[in-house]
């Protein structure tokens, strides 16, 4: 660059530019808690170093179909995304994705406890 525009270039890259661990939990809960389909106010995290990434913890309950339903209807555990476990692997990779997405930093893992099921006679949300 030359000129004006590469002094404003410099201007704007000048300094530090950091994001709290605050906003970093707000947006790692928002994602899990859409990935699990349950409420943000359900949703724990906790972040420790990883070898200089970022480790991301998450304590959730999981949205899961009524049994009566399943009994119905066994197509209602794929409507909800597929069994538990197979939906807590998918959520892992999306928070993953969608935290480095949003925030730009760098996770190295997400690991979930499932806390609980939240019983829901919908589909899964998304």
């Amino acid at each position: 660059m030359s000129g004006t525009a590469g002094a404003v270039h410099a201007a704007a890259m000048a300094g530090h530019t950091r994001i709290s661990t605050q906003a970093l939990t707000s947006v790692a809960r928002a994602a899990a808690a859409e990935s699990l389909g349950v409420t943000l106010q359900e949703v724990r995290a906790e972040w420790s170093d990883d070898d200089g990434l970022l480790a991301l913890s998450l304590v959730a309950p999981i949205t899961v179909p009524s049994l009566t339903a399943v009994l119905r209807d066994a197509a209602r555990v794929a409507a909800f995304g597929g069994s538990i476990w197979d939906r807590a692997v998918a959520a892992k990779a999306n928070i993953l994705d969608r935290v480095t997405e949003l925030s730009g930093a760098q996770l190295s893992r997400v690991d979930i406890r499932i806390s609980g099921a939240s019983v829901s006679e919908g589909g899964r949300v998304q």
